[in-house]
């Protein structure tokens, strides 16, 4: 299985920490000393998760000529902050791409909901059902957000990315998906509590961040020593880490258990904030042109409810 393509996209509207001064006294370095967060980006009234999708969707095929989207023959999209329940981001790409008669599936697994999506195109390309997907993973959370709160109102970004995936090698640039693991841990500490997104209610609370952090470091370090171990690989092997864009310590945390130096952790949420499951995605997007041959890359997230998994890349 091979990544041909990865694109993202982004709100133009950029919110900075001086907005939360303003609203609720939370300073810039109060905010950046716990988050490492100094801006967020923010979707315009008349954007939302679908309409991020199908720009990053444009996006993507834009940047290639060996996928073409009549070819698509999968969707898998991955969002906690739909726009429509029923009529979810995959439809809408679907529509965008106009494909009939495809497998069309949408699913929520928090934050970590990329990589269970490019799991199951790795079910689908295993049983011979498909030969070319696009992952869409996109995230409004600024719709769902309480600017008020004081706790957990300032973490929340908005953004898109799509990923391109074939069951073979299309372009030299292509990553090799050598492994995925994935796994919930929903009945582990406060998972039923520590970060809840309830519409009816009053949308994305994080009454237990402490808990998770603790298990965010705990279950990226050790998914991603799995994964390597399983591949043989050593920690020096690491060209770039990726792990899911929630808060700048625990991605260093997580480079420091691993005994990976700073600049091989790739982070975006200094000027993203929390994106959700398009994070990572989009930190893959930043450094693809940076990739060279022979490079690894692990992608590792963790996700409110609890979930986890890593995926090891190669050019």
């Amino acid at each position: 299985m091979y990544i041909h393509q990865v694109a993202a996209y982004l709100p133009t509207n950029i919110v900075t920490n001086e907005h939360f001064t303003r609203l609720n006294g939370l300073s810039h370095e109060w905010i950046t000393e716990r988050t490492g967060i100094r801006a967020r980006r923010k979707a315009s009234p008349g954007e939302n998760t679908n309409t991020m999708a199908l720009e990053a969707t444009r996006r993507a095929f834009t940047q290639t000529t060996a996928f073409r989207p009549e070819e698509v023959d999968l969707i898998v999209g991955g969002t906690y902050t739909p726009h429509d329940t029923i009529y979810t981001l995959a439809h809408a790409v679907q529509r965008e791409l106009n494909v009939s008669d495809i497998p069309v599936v949408s699913i929520s697994s928090a934050c970590s909901s990329l990589l269970n999506a490019v799991e199951i195109v790795e079910g689908y390309f295993a049983l011979g059902k498909s030969k070319r997907a696009l992952v869409v993973v996109s995230e409004h959370n600024t719709a769902y957000n309480n600017d008020q709160d004081t706790v957990a109102g300032h973490l929340w970004g908005d953004g898109a990315a799509v990923l391109l995936l074939s069951t073979e090698r299309l372009a030299p640039q292509d990553l090799h998906v050598q492994s995925i693991r994935t796994g919930g841990a929903g009945n582990v500490g406060k998972a039923d509590q520590a970060v809840t997104l309830k519409p009816v209610e009053r949308g994305i609370v994080m009454p237990f961040g402490k808990d998770v952090f603790m298990h965010a470091c705990t279950y990226m370090t050790r998914v991603t020593q799995q994964i390597l171990e399983h591949n043989n690989l050593g920690i020096d092997d690491v060209t770039y880490l990726i792990p899911h864009q929630a808060n700048l310590r625990i991605t260093k945390n997580v480079l420091q258990q691993l005994g990976l130096p700073e600049e091989k952790g790739i982070s975006n949420i200094e000027e993203l904030g929390n994106t959700g499951c398009a994070g990572a995605a989009i930190a893959l997007a930043d450094i693809w042109p940076k990739l060279q041959p022979g490079n690894h890359i692990v992608v590792t997230v963790f996700g409110g409810g609890y979930s986890y998994g890593a995926m090891l890349l190669e050019r």
